[in-house]
């Protein structure tokens, strides 16, 4: 798809898919006869699907029941949709997505590193007069700062609510944290776009609505696509070392030369970070680095079109001009250290550029 003399550093945007998951699903196409059907053929898909979820569910890490959906965008739809609690609580810093679907919940604050506090957490529960669903995302899609999920799922639980992890950006990279619902987008980490789960420990935390997945999604279940899923969590992720030694030469080199990195004493998944370039607007490095033959964003890829200020920095605290001098890098399993020393190169010759003009 991509001139193999580019570098492609907007991983948390979208992943390559694996060799293994490619091979999975051809596997799949084979497979065409509907898994709902009654016959032989019908039946015998059923089974393929069922192992898949099987298998799913051991190479995640999850002993509760598994929803398979067409992506992370309607796993969220169902969880805040067809959730039992009339009560939302969402942090301001989620995807925009959940922020969309929850349009009518209650905003959590966060603090300057774009955190939800447990003790405001804490105490903002005490005053819900009802069971609520609360909504914060494992890793942050624009600066890569990790909530503290253990910390929150623990106010969230001792307080009798119910907690909806979005992990889109962690699942396959961080082990899954102690959640009652959890997202997962598969072309996240390297299965096919158009594939993702809802994750649940107990389906009564729902309403029924629809056909398949016992009773809760409606539409044939895309079997391919599920098999690529699986095998795609299901190899080696061993390049998490890498990544992170990768991140901190381009954090130190970024500060260096007189940028800087966004949340950088938050915790941070080592994947995904957002620089700063004092005076360049984010628009223009775009740009020029997609010239030179970088692939980098600005915020969330599902609405970098627009390149409007980004809520999450916004909800940071970050002051507008300098959230408007913001792109987000994002490394993955092929990123090496030649892609990394000249994404630092062209950051260098465009921010000298702009100095001097």
């Amino acid at each position: 798809m991509t001139d193999q003399k580019r570098i492609y550093l907007d991983y948390a945007a979208t992943t390559p898919i694996l060799d293994a998951a490619k091979a999975a699903c051809s596997e799949g196409f084979d497979l065409w006869a509907n898994p709902s059907s009654p016959h032989q053929d019908g039946r015998a898909a059923q089974s393929i699907l069922e192992n898949a979820r099987k298998r799913f569910k051991t190479a995640i890490g999850w002993d509760g029941e598994v929803i398979f959906t067409s992506g992370a965008s309607e796993a969220i739809a169902i969880a805040l949709g067809q959730s039992k609690p009339g009560l939302q609580y969402i942090s301001p810093v989620e995807h925009d997505v959940v922020l969309r679907f929850g349009r009518n919940a209650k905003i959590l604050p966060v603090d300057s590193k774009g955190q939800v506090v447990p003790a405001n957490l804490n105490h903002l529960l005490k005053g819900a007069d009802q069971q609520a669903l609360i909504v914060i995302q494992s890793v942050n899609n624009e600066t890569g700062v990790i909530q503290d999920l253990a910390a929150l799922s623990k106010v969230v639980r001792d307080r009798g609510h119910i907690l909806l992890a979005d992990c889109a950006q962690s699942a396959g990279k961080m082990p899954l944290p102690d959640a009652d619902m959890i997202i997962v987008a598969g072309h996240k980490f390297g299965g096919p776009p158009g594939i993702g789960a809802l994750l649940i420990k107990d389906l009564k935390l729902l309403n029924a609505r629809g056909g398949q997945e016992q009773g809760y999604r409606s539409g044939t279940q895309n079997l391919p696509y599920i098999m690529a899923m699986t095998a795609a969590l299901e190899a080696p992720a061993n390049w998490a070392g890498r990544a992170a030694e990768l991140r901190k030469h381009l954090d130190d080199a970024i500060k260096k030369e007189g940028g800087a990195v966004v949340a950088e004493n938050a915790p941070r998944i080592a994947t995904i970070a957002s620089y700063h370039m004092p005076g360049v607007a984010a628009n223009t490095q775009l740009i020029k680095f997609d010239m030179a033959g970088f692939s980098v964003s600005a915020g969330s890829a599902c609405s970098s079109g627009t390149l409007k200020t980004s809520h999450v920095l916004e909800a940071m605290g970050v002051e507008p001009k300098i959230a408007s001098e913001v792109i987000r890098v994002s490394i993955g399993r092929d990123t090496t250290r030649t892609h990394i020393y000249a994404f630092i190169e062209k950051w260098k010759s465009i921010f000298t550029e702009a100095r001097r003009a």
